[in-house]
C-alpha cells in the first residue's frame, strides 16, 4: 500500500512535510517553549518536557533494532519501525503546546499529522511505522502528564 502512495504529491512537498520531524526542526521549537516555561517559573514542566523528548530515542532506537523492519523503498535496509521522526514531532510539538498554550494543541496535531503523512508519501516509512510512533508518543506524553499531576498533588 505505501509504495502506491509514494510520489502522489510533489516530492518537494512530501520532503518538507517529513522534515518537520527532524531533530533540527522539532527540537528548537521545544527548546524555545521550554525557555518560555522557565521564564514563567515553570521549571518542573520544562524539565518534564525535556525528559519526554529524551525518552524518544531511548525507546525508538531499541525498537528499531529489535524489529529490524525493512523500509518501503529500501527492502535491504532495516530499522524503519517505529518512525523516530513521527515520535519526535509528536513529543516536541505537543510538549511545546502544553508549555506555551493549550490552544496550540490543534497546531501540534496538524504538524504531527503532516509529518507522518509526509513520511509515508515520500516512501520513508510504512503507515504502520507512523501509527506505532503515534501510540508511542501518546505513551510518552501520558507518562509525562501523569508525573506532572503526581508532583503537583
Amino acid at each position: 500500500m505505501s509504495g502506491a502512495l509514494v510520489d502522489t504529491v510533489p516530492r518537494r512537498l512530501s520532503e518538507l512535510a517529513s522534515d518537520l520531524g527532524n531533530m533540527t526542526v522539532a527540537l528548537p521549537v521545544l527548546a524555545a517553549a521550554m525557555a518560555y516555561a522557565l521564564w514563567r517559573g515553570r521549571r518542573g514542566d520544562a524539565l518534564r518536557a525535556g525528559l519526554a523528548m529524551a525518552a524518544v530515542p531511548l525507546l525508538v532506537v531499541p525498537l528499531k533494532e529489535w524489529t529490524a523492519r525493512p523500509g518501503p523503498l529500501e527492502p535491504w535496509a532495516e530499522g524503519y519501525f517505529p518512525s523516530g521522526h513521527t515520535a519526535t514531532a509528536m513529543v516536541a510539538y505537543f510538549g511545546a503546546a502544553y508549555l506555551v498554550s493549550r490552544r496550540l494543541v490543534p497546531v501540534a496535531a496538524v504538524l504531527t499529522a503532516v509529518t507522518g503523512t509526509g513520511l509515508v508519501l515520500r516512501g520513508y516509512h510504512w503507515p504502520l511505522d507512523v501509527l506505532a510512533s503515534l501510540f508511542l508518543g501518546f505513551l510518552i506524553l501520558g507518562v509525562s502528564s501523569t508525573c506532572r499531576r503526581r508532583s503537583s498533588g
